[in-house]
């Protein structure tokens, strides 16, 4: 934590680097129309966010290490550019740069997230969490960042979350859809472990 503030602080680290990098390129993608997309190449948008993050900044210890990061990066978003799947469909952008509600105002307690991709599902009228993964590991079951994101779309726009998902960018899966709890919308701060 920072002595003057007590803010967590996050030492930047080539991981976080890249994920950066990647979720950047791709969430941009959400403000454009459809047929837009992928009218650019995702490697040029890449590379122009890859200068936010090279050298120092980065994390990097050297040039060869940076280099195989980048690498990853762009296997990834070649790997999206040959099969966008729900990327190439409508999408809804929550009107806020970092969304937030009161979980419990009594407690002073706001959860907040950044959701990387909310689908529209035009059929039943709900959306569809997506959560890019950039890391070579697989979340695990007991994570909480899917309830909290369940949590924060349903609290923070009108539609209902019918679906909820992984994709794994870093392993080459498709979406790996997680169940979701309906109770979880219902939640007060004496439910979420903190």
């Amino acid at each position: 934590k920072d002595p003057e503030t007590n803010h967590k602080i996050v030492l930047m680290n080539p991981s976080l680097a890249l994920g950066q990098a990647v979720h950047t390129v791709l969430e941009e993608l959400s403000i454009l129309p459809m047929d837009e997309r992928f009218r650019d190449p995702l490697l040029d948008k890449f590379e122009m966010v890859w200068d936010t993050v090279t050298g120092e900044k980065g994390g990097f210890t050297d040039k060869k290490e940076e280099q195989e990061y980048k690498q990853k990066g762009k296997r990834m978003l070649k790997l999206v550019e040959n099969n966008p799947g729900p990327l190439m469909r409508l999408a809804v952008k929550i009107k806020r740069d970092l969304p937030y509600y009161w979980l419990s105002e009594e407690e002073n307690i706001i959860l907040c997230g950044k959701v990387d991709w909310l689908e529209y599902l035009p059929n039943t009228d709900s959306v569809h969490i997506i959560d890019f993964k950039t890391g070579k590991n697989l979340e695990d079951k007991k994570s909480l960042q899917l309830p909290i994101y369940l949590l924060l779309v349903h609290n923070c726009q009108n539609r209902k979350v019918t679906k909820a998902s992984y994709w794994y960018l870093a392993r080459n899966k498709p979406l790996t859809s997680k169940k979701l709890d309906r109770k979880s919308t219902r939640l007060n701060s004496s439910h979420i472990p903190l």
